[in-house]
């Protein structure tokens, strides 16, 4: 199982070569992105753990048994923990704007469902008053084509009536001859029988009768006047409302009209809002080039600052090694005179043993440091050689090389110094004890480093001019850096204001259209309500018309039953001197 320890040393006496390494347990791995915390302060003693230094982070794999199977420093991993967290964090943080996302459209989709289950109610309640409309209009139609059969009827009726009339008055007439032309023939002082008075009498009842008859045909036809006016009043009504209904229609589909024009002028203003976010986004894409040219040759400059000052520690080391004032105050000469040969000789053995396993932990360090810069290298090659799409996921691969090779490259300063201190030591300890056994292998002083000085001056010039050249491009960067940052709050604002816009305006679309169904649903009743009023009022005036002519035909009867009541009358009296005579 892998865990995550911190290195604990007990110094011994003389400080560097007798301490005791222990591991003190911090983390425990539970999955590939779970950690929990090991509880209690427990250490375990590891012998492996003498070559790092005290307080040094390393992850180790332990056995069941508690022995240890794998160490290794836990800087980088660490480092590489941190990024992937830190990933992690940003992908959760997308996460979670796309799901408050989701749910604002959910709660959108809610609300506009619930608006368009209305409508539905709405338009199935208009579709029922529709309905009972039609029912009324088709009632009315039934009562009209019962008026008509009516009036059909009455003027049946009236013709019926008047050939009655006509007979009567022509059998009236034809009697009328006869006793004309009887009176000539009968010698003066004679009278009309009883047989020619009875039939004469009864010509004239017939002729009554057929007068009152063509009253009770005024009085239906009077009431059919009434029925068809009444039907009239009713249709008037439905005009009424139809003209509302249409007046109705007229100001929504002005309204629609407007809301379109509106949408259209909306979405110029939104492609206009996007001609300029692309040209925000060429203006970043033109940024980021410069930053990525400008990291390349930040890069490159590192690069050489970190070659100019390996080769300045080295330099330096080399200066300082031959030169036992630095290392003098390291070593207690005089213990080491007082101590006996034989333990002076363990101590330069372990001491020697000691530095070897440090000076192979470090030539590690610095293979691990070629291959890493071995990789930048071939980082860089590839970046030049990407298109746009691939250059961003490598810059960032990169950059945590880079920082990978800077951190490894900064812990290998301090542990080349710790060898070269533990180096010196071991060659205090050859000294004393060459001299105490009066062996003739001591070291040899160079002097040579004397000349190096001049040159390790001149080194230190080109480092702090490389490095003020590359403090210079780190500011410009970070400046770059910092007009990308906000080109790209800028670019993000105005495009999630031209979604937010886009989504406003393609709800407002499917508003206006929904309007416009309703309005042509709206047109549509209105169409159909007047189709259907128009045959009704073209039956009525029909059946208007109709009465009005049986009404003129009525009135001719009328005038000649007038005619007719006055002859019956002259023909009373005459009939009533031939009957007194």
């Amino acid at each position: 199982m892998l865990y995550l320890a911190e290195v604990q040393k007990q110094r011994s006496g003389f400080g560097l070569g007798g301490g005791k390494a222990e591991l003190k347990l911090l983390a425990c791995q539970r999955g590939e992105h779970n950690w929990s915390a090991v509880p209690g302060d427990d250490a375990i003693p590891v012998e492996e753990a003498n070559k790092f230094n005290d307080g040094t982070l390393v992850l180790v794999e332990l056995s069941a048994s508690k022995q240890v199977q794998r160490i290794q420093e836990a800087a980088r991993q660490l480092v590489s923990i941190l990024q992937n967290f830190s990933r992690l964090q940003d992908k959760f943080k997308d996460k979670e704007e796309e799901i408050e996302q989701w749910k604002a459209s959910l709660t959108f989709s809610s609300q506009e469902l619930n608006r368009r289950e209305m409508e539905m109610q709405a338009r199935e309640e208009q579709l029922a008053q529709m309905e009972d409309e039609l029912e009324r209009l088709e009632a009315q139609r039934s009562e009209i084509e019962n008026t008509r059969d009516e009036a059909n009827r009455l003027r049946e009726e009236v013709d019926r009536s008047r050939v009655e009339i006509e007979t009567a008055w022509e059998q009236l007439r034809g009697e009328q001859q006869r006793v004309a032309e009887q009176e000539s023939q009968v010698p003066q002082g004679a009278v009309v029988d009883q047989q020619q008075t009875q039939r004469i009498q009864e010509l004239m009842k017939k002729l009554g009768g057929a007068i009152a008859s063509a009253q009770g045909v005024r009085e239906q036809l009077n009431q059919s006047f009434g029925a068809v006016g009444a039907q009239q009043t009713i249709l008037d009504q439905h005009w009424q409302q139809l003209e509302q209904k249409h007046s109705i229609a007229q100001q929504q589909q002005e309204e629609v009209d407007r809301q379109n024009q509106s949408l259209q002028n909306r979405w110029q203003e939104w492609y206009q809002s996007q001609d300029a976010l692309a040209q925000a986004r060429a203006d970043l894409k033109g940024q980021q080039s410069t930053l990525s040219a400008k990291q390349d040759q930040a890069q490159s400059v590192s690069l050489q600052v970190q070659a100019v000052e390996d080769l300045y520690q080295q330099l330096s080391r080399l200066a300082s090694a031959s030169s036992p004032a630095g290392t003098q105050q390291k070593v207690d000469v005089s213990s080491l005179e007082k101590m006996p040969v034989e333990e002076l000789q363990g101590l330069v053995q372990h001491l020697q043993h000691d530095l070897e396993k440090v000076f192979r932990f470090v030539n590690d360090q610095e293979e691990e440091l070629t291959l890493q810069q071995e990789t930048i290298e071939e980082l860089q090659g590839k970046i030049q050689a990407a298109s746009e799409y691939d250059r961003m996921a490598l810059e960032n691969e990169m950059a945590d090389e880079l920082e990978s090779y800077q951190m490894l490259n900064e812990t290998l300063v301090g542990q080349r110094l710790r060898l070269q201190e533990r180096e010196d030591v071991l060659k205090q300890h050859q000294a004393v004890l060459w001299r105490r056994l009066g062996t003739a292998n001591a070291p040899k002083q160079d002097r040579g480093d004397m000349e190096l000085a001049p040159l390790v001056a001149q080194l230190n010039t080109q480092r702090q001019h490389q490095s003020q050249e590359l403090q210079r491009l780190e500011n410009e960067i970070q400046q770059v850096r910092e007009a990308i940052s906000q080109m790209e709050a800028n670019v993000n604002r105005q495009n999630g204001e031209g979604e937010a816009k886009r989504y406003e305006l393609k709800q407002f679309e499917q508003n206006l259209f929904n309007q416009k169904g309703v309005v042509a649903e709206l047109w549509g009743r209105v169409k159909v309500y007047q189709e259907m009023l128009q045959p009704v009022q073209d039956n009525l005036n029909a059946l208007r018309q109709k009465l009005e002519a049986v009404a003129g035909e009525l009135d001719r009867v009328q005038e000649t039953g007038d005619e007719q009541d006055r002859v019956v009358s002259d023909l009373q009296q005459v009939l009533s001197g031939l009957i007194t005579a």
